[in-house]
C-alpha cells in the first residue's frame, strides 16, 4: 500500500494516511465536502498566486479549500455532447481561480499549467484515464483527468476532482497507481495515457497509451 498525502474535508492531516475505501463509481464528483477551513497560501488573484505558491502542496491546499464540482458542465463535456459538435472550452487557469468551479479537465489544466509556472522541474503532465463508459442522463462518460508530477525519481498524482486536496504517491510507475485507482473508483480502467496537453492530438512515441487486454496486465500500445 502506498503512502498518500491528503487534505480531507474533516480529516485535515499534515502527514501521510492510507486510503482503502471505494468511491461511488459513476461520477467524478468529489466524494467529500469542500473544507473552507483548510489552511492554504491565500492570494487575491491568479497572478499573485503564481508569486506566492512554490510547490504542488501549495496548489493542492487551495484546491482543497476552494474547488466546487459543476455537474451540468460535466454533461456538457460528455462524449455524447461532443459528438454533436457542441464544443465547450476548458477553463483557463486564471478563470478557474476566479470561479473555483469546474470538472476534472478544468482542474487538471489548472494543476498542470500552474505547476509548470511555479515548479517546472517537477515535470507536470496530464494523466488521461479511460474507464468503461457509463450513461448519466443519456450522456456517455468515460474519460477522467488528473495531474502527474515527479519528485526524487518518484511519481505523484493530484488535482483529482474525485479527491480534491489529495496527493497520491510516491509510486514507482503509473501502472502501480492505475491498479490502485481502479480499485478505489470501482470502475474498470480500459486505458490510460500521459499527455502534455488536454487537447485532442495524434499520439507520439513520447505519449504512449496503455491498454489492458482481458485478464492481463497493462500493455503499451504505440
Amino acid at each position: 500500500m502506498h503512502k498518500v498525502f491528503a487534505l480531507f474535508g474533516l480529516f485535515f492531516l499534515g502527514g501521510f494516511v492510507i486510503l482503502s475505501h471505494s468511491a461511488e463509481p459513476s461520477s467524478d464528483e468529489p466524494e467529500y465536502a469542500r473544507d473552507p477551513t483548510v489552511v492554504f497560501k491565500a492570494a487575491a488573484s491568479y497572478e499573485q498566486a503564481l508569486q506566492v505558491w512554490k510547490s504542488p502542496e501549495d496548489i493542492n491546499g487551495w484546491i482543497a479549500a476552494n474547488f466546487s464540482y459543476d455537474r451540468a458542465r460535466a454533461l456538457q463535456l460528455s462524449e455524447t455532447q461532443r459528438a454533436k459538435n457542441k464544443r465547450v472550452s476548458i477553463h483557463e487557469p486564471a478563470e478557474f481561480f476566479d470561479t473555483k468551479t469546474g470538472v476534472c479537465v478544468d482542474l487538471s489544466r489548472f494543476g498542470v499549467e500552474t505547476l509548470k509556472r511555479i515548479d517546472p522541474s517537477s515535470d507536470p503532465r496530464y494523466l488521461m484515464i479511460e474507464f468503461d463508459p457509463v450513461q448519466v442522463k443519456g450522456n456517455m462518460l468515460r474519460l477522467h483527468w488528473l495531474v502527474s508530477f515527479k519528485r526524487e525519481g518518484k511519481i505523484y498524482l493530484f488535482a483529482d476532482s474525485k479527491r480534491p486536496g489529495h496527493i497520491g504517491g510516491p509510486y514507482n510507475s503509473l501502472e502501480a497507481f492505475i491498479i490502485e485507482y481502479e480499485q478505489y473508483r470501482g470502475r474498470k480502467i480500459v486505458s490510460f495515457r500521459e499527455l502534455n496537453s488536454y487537447e485532442k492530438q495524434r499520439k507520439t512515441q513520447a505519449q504512449k497509451q496503455y491498454q489492458r487486454p482481458p485478464d492481463t496486465g497493462m500493455e503499451p500500445i504505440h
